[in-house]
């Protein structure tokens, strides 16, 4: 296991799914965790139950709300004074298609947008300033297959275009603050074992028709992206920074 002793690790979206497997994995490698939730308590407490109370901070923000980001930044740099790797992972997958209503379209679009892009984006900001004070931090970006090659459902437009933006911005970061020690990756997962991927499953025939498509012929488990970000978290790959790394069982290969 990666030892991420004394490294302390902002991961939103901590409450289900690949956050859920981050933040637990994280805890078990030593980090301080602080495990951002928005509506599910419980799910960040249980991610995190074996993390001794002093390496632990659960904290709940609204991304769908214009200052969740700096509310959620402010207090976790003021638990340890310091955040050393950031994951971006907290995402929701709001669907609908060409065909639905204009007022489903347009709240799918805002609330993708909002939550995806718009405060994850702030996150990024405030990183990268608090980074560059203290001389180097990493950031770790959930993005997706679908934002290279679009989504396989027709309802996620907005969800494909969202991980688009963000992977763009997170590569623009990298490019540019390179020299300034910070460290910044892509994690472009294909389907994973999760609620929304079971969720958005149901629009292409169920799980059996999703796993027939795959090369490997089954879908991601969690634990397997939490892993490659433990090892992102860890440092150690610099000349890795700027590089998508794409997790898809060899489905979608470039």
């Amino acid at each position: 296991m990666t030892d991420l002793s004394n490294k302390t690790v902002l991961v939103t979206g901590a409450s289900g799914g690949i956050g859920h497997e981050i933040a637990r994995l994280i805890g078990a490698a030593g980090a301080n965790v602080i495990a951002q939730w928005g509506q599910n308590p419980e799910g960040a407490a249980r991610a995190t139950v074996d993390v001794p109370s002093s390496r632990k901070l659960l904290v709940q923000a609204d991304f769908s709300q214009p200052k969740g980001a700096e509310a959620l930044w402010q207090e976790a740099v003021d638990w340890k004074g310091r955040v050393d790797v950031i994951v971006n992972n907290a995402a929701v997958m709001p669907e609908a298609g060409i065909e639905d209503p204009l007022s489903d379209w347009d709240e799918a679009w805002a609330r993708a947008m909002s939550i995806n892009v718009v405060q994850p984006a702030k996150l990024l900001r405030l990183a990268v300033g608090h980074f560059l004070e203290h001389r180097g931090g990493i950031i770790i970006t959930l993005s997706s297959w679908a934002a290279q090659r679009g989504a396989g459902n027709p309802k996620l437009v907005a969800y494909a275009a969202s991980k688009a933006a963000m992977a763009a911005a997170t590569k623009t970061i990298a490019r540019s603050y390179a020299r300034s020690n910070i460290l910044a990756y892509c994690v472009a997962p294909g389907p994973v074992d999760t609620e929304m991927t079971r969720r958005s499953a149901l629009n292409q025939g169920g799980l059996d028709s999703v796993r027939a498509a795959l090369s490997i012929g089954d879908i991601i488990p969690p634990q397997e992206i939490a892993e490659i970000v433990s090892f992102l978290a860890s440092g150690v790959a610099r000349h890795l920074t700027g590089a998508t790394l794409d997790v898809n069982g060899a489905t979608y290969i470039r």
